[in-house]
């Protein structure tokens, strides 16, 4: 917690320098990260207007949460990936014609990427999807009772359930006992060394280029409610770091039990579930955010768009 209140500090300081530097019109934040809380804070200080994407939307186990609706407060223009979360912005006192469903921004490389077949990829990584594959981004529950230890050990007994499995780790985030995590991650990699395949990021290639050859993606991260079902492939979404967050039906949900976990994954491996998810929509959108976005940029009026009213939804009912 204290290196991550020095970064946020220090990135108020580094942002600051960058927009007397720059003099930009308007900036464009993505997200509740406390990175870019940073560059809310520096903007707001300097009365430069916002564009935030990804508002709206919930994560009630991690400090995350009330990081994204302070930054929707400091903004100006918002564009939501639903519905919902646009109606939610709108109920934190933003007004409507400010706030626009756009979809999600991570489904845009869907459209742009020209993904890696299954054998380009194997060879890409030095190693061999097998019979039965997962890919597993698992990050630090800031808000968890628990220890992460207990937690994150928790999902690597399941995984020793599933001798006959292939396993795809990257690292976590840099949010509090990441570190640990890592620890554990290479432990097991050490003790499986034909099942897990571990590295710190595969990249946006990469990443996007599995999902389409794995049984499951298994982990907390939003990735798994946002992207995967897109490419209708199974998720696992496990414990509270995403809970409240709008999910497709092609996820599933349990807490950090092995016991659950290994329910969840036998029945993403079933037939039954896997002809399911293949009928299953997204519901954030289908990509091209950033036409939609960049349309309402070039031709918003930024004349006094600094002072805002507090939208009441009861006055305008």
């Amino acid at each position: 917690p204290i290196g991550i209140s020095k970064s946020i500090g220090l990135g108020v300081i580094s942002f600051a320098e960058d927009f007397a530097r720059l003099q930009p019109d308007i900036i464009v934040l993505l997200g509740d990260r406390f990175e870019i809380l940073a560059a809310a804070i520096a903007a707001t200080i300097a009365r430069i207007p916002i564009a935030h994407l990804h508002g709206g939307e919930t994560t009630e186990g991690v400090i995350d949460e009330p990081i994204r609706h302070s930054i929707t407060k400091m903004s100006h223009l918002h564009f939501a990936s639903t519905e919902v979360y646009r109606n939610r912005i709108i109920q934190l006192g933003e007004h409507p014609e400010r706030v626009f469903n756009v979809g999600a921004t991570g489904l845009e490389a869907l459209n742009k990427l020209t993904l890696m077949s299954k054998s380009s990829l194997e060879e890409n990584l030095g190693f061999d999807f097998g019979e039965q594959c997962f890919l597993v981004t698992y990050h630090p529950v800031t808000l968890l009772s628990r220890s992460e230890e207990d937690a994150f050990g928790e999902l690597l007994k399941a995984f020793e359930k599933f001798s006959n499995a292939k396993f795809i780790f990257t690292y976590p985030n840099a949010d509090t006992s990441g570190r640990k995590i890592i620890e554990m991650q290479q432990l097991f990699a050490k003790k499986y060394p034909d099942q897990v395949y571990l590295t710190p990021s595969l990249g946006q290639l990469r990443y996007l280029s599995a999902i389409q050859f794995v049984d499951a993606v298994i982990g907390n991260s939003s990735s798994a409610l946002i992207e995967v079902p897109s490419f209708n492939t199974p998720s696992i979404n496990i414990g509270i770091r995403q809970k409240g967050r709008m999910a497709p039906d092609s996820v599933l949900h349990c807490s950090e039990n092995y016991k659950e976990i290994v329910e969840a994954m036998n029945k993403a491996l079933s037939p039954e579930f896997k002809n399911f998810v293949k009928t299953v929509q997204n519901p954030y959108g289908k990509g091209n955010v950033a036409e939609k976005v960049m349309c309402i940029l070039k031709t918003v009026d930024l004349t006094n768009i600094l002072v805002k009213k507090f939208y009441d939804i009861e006055e305008s009912a």
